[in-house]
């Protein structure tokens, strides 16, 4: 089965009042949601839940958030669950070796050994690969693919899956937990601290594909965690869908931080759903680097829920040429004394769309909480276009919030007074650049802070602005 994204170009977006006019036509069967569950030798309860949420998925509407995409037919999806014919390994040189090239091209073996605690990777559908230090398994840290997670442990799964972000949240997330496949789940036992991060890495190989990949870490009370994730796809001649999903339960005293460099190829359509619950002093940090893809959707969400937590979302959107970042935070404050920190900077060039869409709700009795959300984009032409749609629900009198947003347009003044200064147009505009996702890159480790300010210079070079 496949699946057909016709996508409107940034021309026919006129105005900031538009409606959704997302069609979704075609059928996910019955008979596929029940052949994934049974191949994966689920229990009856995973397979109950998938059945539920293909229920809710054929009955919801349509989000109305999604002004950018006309049409998506599931009948025509080629690939809406993908198996490769690759068994899990957890030594690299028990991979077959077009795997492992794909991943030596990456530079994953050398990045696990040097930096991380552990690392698990996805290919299309499926994990392939699942590494963990013996320190870590001294630890009691459990690291392992989804689906061996719902069969090894079932009660600890059950407790947690789906319940941060539920299927009945929009029609997308339906169609992710009807069909999920993939993914890794983490749990960090209390007061463990992880001295190193961990990471899960996706790549999606194929045109006309759809992976659902699902993550679910879990960090008990008074544990810390670094988790990093990685998304790359090959350049791709017709479009991919990518529909995942995280989930995140902090627990009282814990800090999870969770860390997104997103490069998918210019042909993928990504949704990602992500969510944390925080419990009382706990601290949940999302930083959000997104670069690739041909339109993006996502909002790192945070419910405070227990007195006390905090929550910090950084924020790095890029839009270099006629492709669309629409990205956010969402923040609810359910106890008192909670706080909120959303940092997001967006670039735009070439024709390039950016998108703020954020959400802070302070509940009535979360006395004293403080939010404060500041938006930042950097506009480098005159083709391009960055938007802010901050949602305030303030029920709650005794509280602190804050909004601030600004627009920074790149003029040919300053290109000249920094190559006055002796400096190349090039070398100019990358100063301006790196300058302004500096906030950001100081939120990575540095091995990772050194690659995506790479990454940032390459997908400026065709601008001719920055290399």
């Amino acid at each position: 089965m496949g699946f057909d994204i016709r996508v409107f170009e940034l021309e026919e977006l006129t105005g900031v009042e538009y409606r959704s006019r997302v069609e979704i036509t075609g059928r996910v069967s019955r008979g596929l949601v029940e052949e994934i569950s049974r191949s994966k030798k689920e229990p009856e309860w995973m397979r109950r839940l998938r059945l539920r949420a293909l229920d809710y998925f054929e009955k919801a509407p349509v989000p109305q958030w999604l002004p950018y995409i006309q049409r998506i037919d599931l009948d025509e999806i080629t690939t809406l669950y993908t198996k490769p014919d690759v068994e899990v390994a957890s030594d690299w040189s028990d991979l077959p070796e077009d795997v492992r090239r794909i991943y030596e091209r990456l530079g994953l073996p050398e990045t696990y050994a040097k930096y991380l605690a552990g690392l698990t990777t996805v290919l299309d559908s499926e994990s392939v690969f699942v590494g963990m230090k013996d320190f870590l398994r001294r630890l009691g840290v459990v690291m392992v693919p989804m689906e061996e997670a719902v069969q090894k442990y079932p009660d600890l799964v059950k407790k947690y899956f789906s319940r941060v972000f539920p299927y009945t949240d929009h029609k997308f997330a339906a169609l992710h937990y009807a069909l999920w496949s993939g993914g890794v789940f983490v749990y960090v036992p209390k007061g463990v601290r992880v001295p190193y991060p961990v990471e899960a890495f996706f790549f999606l190989g194929k045109e006309m594909e759809g992976q659902f990949e699902h993550s679910l870490i879990v960090a008990d009370e008074g544990s810390e965690l670094v988790f990093i994730e990685g998304c790359s796809a090959p350049r791709l001649r017709r479009e991919s869908f990518h529909d995942g999903m995280v989930e995140i339960y902090a627990h009282p005293s814990s800090r999870v931080s969770f860390v997104t460099v997103q490069n998918w190829s210019r042909n993928v359509i990504n949704f990602n759903n992500k969510r944390a619950v925080a419990e009382e002093n706990a601290f949940v940090e999302w930083v959000e680097g997104s670069i690739g893809s041909k339109i993006t959707v996502t909002y790192p969400s945070t419910v405070l829920r227990g007195e006390g937590a905090k929550t910090v979302s950084t924020l790095l959107s890029i839009s270099n040429g006629g492709y669309i970042k629409d990205t956010g935070s969402k923040v609810i404050h359910a106890a008192p004394r909670t706080s909120s920190r959303v940092l997001s900077k967006s670039i735009v060039a070439n024709g390039g769309l950016s998108v703020y869409r954020g959400l802070t709700q302070v509940n009535k009795g979360a006395v004293g909480s403080f939010s404060h959300v500041e938006c930042e984009s950097l506009i480098l032409d005159e083709k391009s276009g960055s938007y802010t749609y901050p949602i305030v629900h303030l029920l709650e009198r005794d509280a602190d919030v804050g909004h601030e947003a600004s627009t920074l347009r790149l003029s040919e003044d300053q290109v000249f007074y920094l190559m006055s200064r002796g400096l190349r147009r090039n070398e100019a505009v990358s100063l301006v650049v790196n300058g302004f996702v500096r906030d950001v890159l100081r939120k990575l480790p540095f091995e990772f802070a050194s690659m995506l300010k790479r990454v940032v210079e390459l997908e400026f070079e065709e601008y001719g602005g920055v290399g």
